[in-house]
């Protein structure tokens, strides 16, 4: 065999040996690029549910909510835009609330505090005090307005403040809130049944129970 005839083996040899090596990286190099565009999808889905659960935690929970509007004053919407005492007196659940308020000359300085929380009772917190003593309550401006500024905290509260907390009230006195998720109580008995409401200055807690101040 001459030099020419060996030159030419190797040169086969050599290419046949490469050759799989090059099909693999060419390979390798294809999956790659198909795996980036899916990893980015992964990123973004998961980018999306985070965005989705912080969501989720930012808006009002409980059973009672399903009550509220969907439109108007009397909606999330619509209460989110007027102060607190406003918002309240469209939202048909808290009229017995709204009417004690009044009473009690507490309209403009519940409209006009600037960030604070509300625990406000609906109708049928009111209706399990007995009667006579209900009125005799609304008739007494003093006990009256001492009631209702004890459901007052100075504060926005957040739902995750709620958890096991200890707060001074427009009246002096403590109350306490234990809970977590969508499940909280006041001061052990109150519970919340439409919480985490937004108003334009308070964020506002509806319980099933009267608070009394001790």
């Amino acid at each position: 065999m001459n030099s020419m005839q060996i030159r030419r083996t190797g040169i086969t040899v050599a290419a046949a040996v490469l050759l799989p090596f090059s099909l693999a990286a060419c390979s390798d190099a294809s999956g790659d690029a198909k795996a980036a565009p899916a990893a980015a999808g992964d990123a973004a889905r998961a980018g999306e549910s985070t965005r989705g659960d912080a969501m989720t935690m930012d808006q009002p929970f409980g059973p009672a909510c399903a009550g509220v509007p969907k439109e108007g004053a009397g909606s999330f919407d619509g209460m989110a835009k007027d102060p607190v005492a406003t918002a309240a007196s469209n939202n048909p659940a808290l009229s017995t609330l709204v009417a004690a308020v009044k009473r009690a000359g507490l309209v403009d300085t519940l409209n006009n505090a600037k960030e604070i929380t509300v625990f406000a009772p609906t109708n049928d917190a009111f209706a399990k005090i007995p009667k006579a003593d209900l009125d005799k309550v609304l008739a007494d401006k003093a006990t009256l307005t001492k009631i209702l500024t004890y459901h007052v905290v100075g504060r926005r509260l957040t739902p995750e403040q709620l958890g096991n907390g200890s707060f001074e009230t427009l009246e002096k006195g403590m109350v306490t809130t234990k809970g977590s998720g969508e499940a909280y109580t006041v001061n052990g008995t109150a519970g919340v049944v439409c919480g985490n409401v937004k108003t334009a200055n308070a964020n506002v807690y509806i319980v099933d129970t009267v608070l009394m101040p001790k």
